[in-house]
């Protein structure tokens, strides 16, 4: 392993970045409670400090003395901004559901608690705040409901921990909790591809544009160029912020801001994602897999939804693959057809919301962010493996539905939310098995292969029986005709052992051109008058005129009696016979024994003809280097 490789494994070991949300109903207390725990104010909007409610997504961070740092992103709690709180709950680890003790479980703590559960986060607290204002009876009464309310969600079982912002009640106590289940938490990708959705987009005097998010996989530096899509805006890293502190390097897991070159605020927007160049494609079509709330209702085929994934909210057309409507709490297969384009991956999560009355009702995964085109009751067999299997499993069905031209290696880079080094172990493992096949940068499912081939072999197959004459097709014909790449075509038709190429044509190794037996009589009559004729044949019209044979069909007889032997291609429209043909070497022998040189005017007269035919014949045997022109004479070129 080199050198700088060893130093960002040691360095990585001594770093944790773990984000943490807040979840709750409006007024219970979570900024509070956040600027209690790190002494920042999440609320950096005016309007914020002056209603005392979080409007807009607010920022803080915990520090712990072994290098632990915990992002917090305070999301708002009213019913109207929980579009805001889904911008944030993306890049959670760790939810801190919180609940004022003086009115318990509310509208937003439920519909709080079900987006984090659809957001399939793993792990959590539970903080009853305001504890100095109710009584001890009363604390014990909420904690018992609080747990009835949780169970059956990732929260299940979690730790309730009553705590006072005001009075400081345990503030230390969730502290050292909080670090707890931080330290056990999965590190996002840190060896996938950089990506990081904007939640936040603003200038500063002296720096231009800068953008904010959760790293949720990678990791980027200064100076790296990056793309911003969908908005398709290429830039450079200018510099990089985290926690209040200038850093070289953001890794995934860490809330980052970066300062942009030559990017424009306007041009920038929520929902858009900072990625490492040319890796990922917008998507405006997605395979899913929806579940919809117990609570919610009816979710009917083609409805209409607010669709969010990662930062974006997006209006998109819902199409339910097997039936025709949802019940609450069921799930199913679909497709999400969305009104603008987003970045996603196979494995993100995502959330939906009623169109009106705006409400969340489901979620679920993304399994393909790039379907191919689905046949009316195909098979639910390619999303059942997307969704439950291996990683191996996944990239084999990808590359299988992606059929006779496969997938690149990049795509699948920038399809699968993975770690870059667990993707090429599973390719490799899969070449190894004989699954796919590499070709140069594309990935092909073997039966893919194997239904070119029998194309290949089919359209050879069809071509003989109708041409019997012809030696074979041209190799592009037979390409064009599969709709397949050329450099994969041409290095699957070179491991055909039953496949001859002969320079740019194709045939069956088993196939051998035959004259039918009219055409047989066609070849008598043909090597009959061309004999007679000696050296002064018949040109190929008058053949074809003298035998009533089409010309197309005469051009195949022609041809097929050269290869055999049978004739000799003067030019175009001349031919001999193989008889006629040694007799002007024979000639030519006797002709050269005597002298060095031959005029086209001696050669005539060797031969018994006009110029009309002897120098057709001169030039022809010129091309196969037996004379040499020099001049007005022949010269002899090589011993015969």
């Amino acid at each position: 392993m080199h050198a700088p490789l060893i130093l960002y494994y040691i360095a990585r070991r001594h770093m944790h970045y773990v984000i943490l949300g807040t979840a709750g109903h409006i007024d219970h207390g979570k900024s509070a409670l956040v600027k209690a725990l790190t002494g920042i104010d999440p609320d950096r909007l005016k309007e914020e400090k002056e209603r005392g409610i979080t409007i807009d997504l607010g920022f803080a961070d915990l520090t712990y003395p072994d290098g632990l740092t915990v992002g917090i992103v305070d999301v708002p709690g009213h019913e109207k901004l929980v579009r805001n709180m889904l911008a944030g709950a993306g890049g959670i680890d760790i939810v801190l559901l919180v609940i004022a003790a003086d009115e318990g479980i509310m509208p937003q703590s439920r519909e709080h608690l079900a987006i984090c559960n659809l957001l399939k986060i793993k792990s959590g607290l539970i903080a009853l705040t305001k504890v100095d204002l109710v009584e001890e009876d009363w604390i014990k009464l909420v904690s018992d409901e609080i747990r009835d309310f949780v169970k059956g969600t990732f929260l299940e079982g979690a730790e309730i921990i009553p705590v006072s912002s005001k009075t400081g009640q345990d503030i230390d106590l969730l502290k050292g909790k909080i670090r707890d289940i931080a330290l056990k938490v999965t590190p996002k990708l840190a060896e996938g591809l950089f990506r990081l959705p904007i939640d936040r987009v603003f200038t500063l005097k002296g720096f231009g544009t800068v953008i904010t998010g959760t790293a949720i996989s990678g990791r980027i530096s200064v100076d790296d160029p990056v793309d911003i899509l969908p908005s398709n805006i290429s830039s450079k890293v200018r510099g990089l912020h985290s926690h209040g502190k200038s850093i070289k390097t953001a890794y995934a897991g860490q809330r980052v801001a970066i300062n942009l070159s030559g990017a424009e605020k306007e041009s920038l927007r929520r929902g858009d994602v900072v990625v490492v160049p040319d890796r990922f494609s917008p998507t405006k079509t997605v395979d899913a897999k929806i579940e919809l709330l117990k609570d919610s209702p009816i979710l009917k085929n083609r409805s209409l939804v607010h669709f969010h994934a990662g930062t974006a909210e997006i209006s998109a057309r819902v199409i339910l693959y097997d039936r025709d409507e949802l019940k609450p709490g069921d799930d199913c297969y679909g497709q999400f057809r969305l009104r603008e384009p987003v970045i996603a991956m196979a494995g993100d999560r995502y959330i939906i919301r009623r169109f009106s009355p705006v409400e969340t009702i489901g979620g679920g995964e993304i399994l393909d962010p790039y379907p191919t085109r689905r046949k009316k009751n195909e098979g639910m067999e390619d999303l059942e493996i997307l969704e439950k299997g291996s990683l191996g499993e996944k990239i084999a069905m990808k590359t299988k539905k992606a059929g006779m031209n496969g997938v690149s290696l990049s795509t699948i880079g920038g399809w699968i939310n993975a770690d870059i080094p667990a993707i090429k172990t599973a390719i490799h493992s899969l070449k190894d098995r004989g699954t796919i096949v590499q070709f140069e940068e594309a990935l092909i499912h073997n039966t893919a292969i194997n239904s070119i081939k029998e194309g290949i072999d089919k359209i050879l197959d069809q071509f003989h029986k109708q041409n019997p004459l012809k030696s074979g097709i041209p190799k592009e014909d037979v390409r064009a005709q599969l709709k397949t790449d050329q450099k994969i075509f041409n290095q699957i038709i070179g491991t055909m052992e039953d496949v001859v190429i002969d320079k740019d044509i194709l045939r069956l190794a088993s196939f051998k051109a035959s004259l039918s037996e009219v055409d047989k009589g066609s070849e008598a009559k043909i090597i009959s008058m061309l004999e007679q004729a000696g050296f002064q044949p018949p040109l190929k019209e008058e053949i074809a005129k003298n035998l009533s044979v089409p010309p197309k069909q005469l051009d195949d007889i022609l041809k097929l009696m050269t290869k055999e032997g049978k004739l000799v291609r003067i030019n175009e429209t001349m031919y001999i016979t193989k008889t006629v043909y040694d007799g002007i070497i024979d000639l030519l022998k006797n002709f050269f024994g005597k002298t060095k040189e031959m005029t086209v005017a001696e050669f005539r007269d060797l031969l018994g003809t006009s110029r009309k035919y002897a120098l057709p014949f001169l030039e022809y045997l010129d091309i196969q280097r037996v004379t040499m022109r020099v001049g007005d004479v022949r010269k002899l070129r090589k011993f015969i």
